[in-house]
């Protein structure tokens, strides 16, 4: 006989879709992820971005080194969509987000960049980057992020980043402005 005071546990390939989906829909929003090539590694809430190395974002022929405008964009892009994923976690996790209703366009509006410090600390080699971002500050309004880069060895990363981000509002029922003021 079920009790029905206790609700059967989700299959786990059913949080993984629903995860997944989620991940997708968030990064398939931001066009240039898509053009840097930039993807994501997922391991549970744990998110590692991944810029998988191409001949274009070489800046220096001569070293070879890739570009710092690419690096920069590559650890700020790792913020925003940590920021994101952060705020969509618990929704996801709950099941209270429809994962369908996210790729059609029902998602929360991403964090804003207020400012965006990096320090290059060696060069971008010609291979594959890494970043993880750390957020030090969640607020309603105000988020604080620092990300690292590195490439092949995560004890030498070659840049750093301290960003800062203005919040989206929640959305609420009836709201229209997607949770932007």
């Amino acid at each position: 006989m079920s009790d029905s005071r206790h609700k059967r546990p989700e299959p786990v390939q059913v949080i993984k879709e629903r995860r997944d989906a989620a991940l997708e829909a968030l990064v398939g929003r931001v066009p240039y992820i898509r053009f840097l090539g930039v993807e994501f590694d997922r391991r549970g809430d744990e998110l590692t971005a991944v810029l998988p190395f191409k001949d274009d974002l070489i800046g220096n022929p001569f070293l070879p080194a890739i570009h710092g405008g690419v690096i920069a964009g590559f650890l700020e892009i790792t913020a925003i969509v940590g920021l994101g994923w952060a705020q969509l976690w618990d929704g996801v996790e709950s099941g209270a987000l429809d994962a369908k209703a996210l790729k059609d366009g029902a998602m929360p509006r991403l964090p804003k960049t207020i400012d965006m410090t990096v320090d290059y600390l060696r060069s971008g080699l010609p291979r594959d980057a890494y970043a993880r971002a750390r957020i030090t500050r969640a607020g309603r309004r105000y988020a604080s992020v620092q990300v690292e880069g590195w490439q092949d060895n995560r004890d030498r990363p070659f840049a750093q980043a301290t960003g800062h981000f203005l919040m989206p509002r929640p959305i609420e029922a009836g709201d229209t402005s997607g949770g932007q003021s």
